[in-house]
């Protein structure tokens, strides 16, 4: 359940659907975003967007949902899960949860734990997203987020756009970037970082979000759905008109080289043809 990008205002509202979910064990997906703190910010508040003179917005935007959604769980015993986390308050905050018993999960996107708004540049619309991109210690906390298991799953955030909405003045374009391609690259960089090992990616990409979510999926064994993707670690890959499978082309990674590709997957039991990567 979940109001996609939109947060829950009303903290009634969300104390209702965690009680409701509860009863049939549904968790209750939310966009930590507290909208009286980051209304008109169009990138993180820093020394960047002030330098861009840009509305900011600040970090205790995402820091003041989460907590308020932490203690409404406690309360109710609900089921909470906190999309693409994207402040080191907010993984702390989510891992001393977890600790204490809160029935809470998390996740990461790619662009969070490798980016930060320096990726902004001079009105790059392409790095314009929501939440937005941080500074280097939050990067630096998603990753250790994923690394310890408080942050639980890795998601594209995949959120195409065409270039009229993208080729505008920073404060009017819409917020998003392509994930699906490049999201198996750059996660990949988290085990040649030594900060996950190949199966723990493996988990965090598909038992992980399988897990949360409550679906039979994302596992290898006898009887299981045949779902599958052989992956080639090593393989180059560049996001580009060759090889984008979107019709759309924004993302701050487009053009650049990247390693590990999907070879072959397999859906269902059937071979489905994959992109060829370059």
């Amino acid at each position: 359940l979940t109001d996609d990008g939109l947060p829950i205002a009303d903290a009634a509202v969300m104390r209702a659907a965690l009680e409701y979910a509860k009863d049939f064990d549904l968790p209750v997906l939310t966009h930590a975003e507290e909208l009286s703190l980051s209304r008109g910010g169009h990138m993180h508040e820093g020394e960047r967007s002030v330098a861009l003179g840009l509305g900011g917005i600040p970090r205790i935007a995402e820091d003041a949902l989460v907590a308020r959604d932490l203690l409404l769980a406690r309360y109710t015993g609900g089921r909470l899960h906190v999309c693409h986390v994207s402040t080191a308050g907010a993984v702390a905050l989510i891992r001393a949860a977890q600790a204490d018993g809160v029935r809470v999960t998390a996740e990461a996107t790619p662009h969070h734990f490798t980016l930060t708004d320096a990726a902004v540049g001079d009105y790059v619309t392409a790095a314009k997203m929501y939440p937005p991109l941080r500074e280097a210690a939050d990067c630096a906390a998603v990753r250790a987020g994923l690394a310890d298991g408080t942050l639980a799953a890795i998601a594209s955030d995949h959120a195409p756009h065409s270039p009229i909405e993208k080729e505008v003045p920073f404060a009017d374009a819409c917020a998003g970037i392509l994930g699906l391609q490049t999201a198996l690259p750059l996660s990949l960089e988290l085990c040649r970082a030594g900060l996950l090992t190949p199966l723990q990616l493996v988990a965090r990409m598909s038992t992980g979000p399988c897990d949360i979510l409550g679906l039979p999926y994302g596992r290898l064994h006898v009887g299981a759905v045949a779902d599958v993707t052989l992956i080639d670690p090593q393989r180059p890959f560049c996001l580009d008109a060759h090889s984008c499978l979107s019709k759309s082309r924004n993302s701050p990674f487009w053009g650049q080289p990247l390693r590990g590709a999907a070879r072959a997957t397999v859906l269902a039991g059937r071979a489905i043809a994959t992109a060829t990567a370059r």
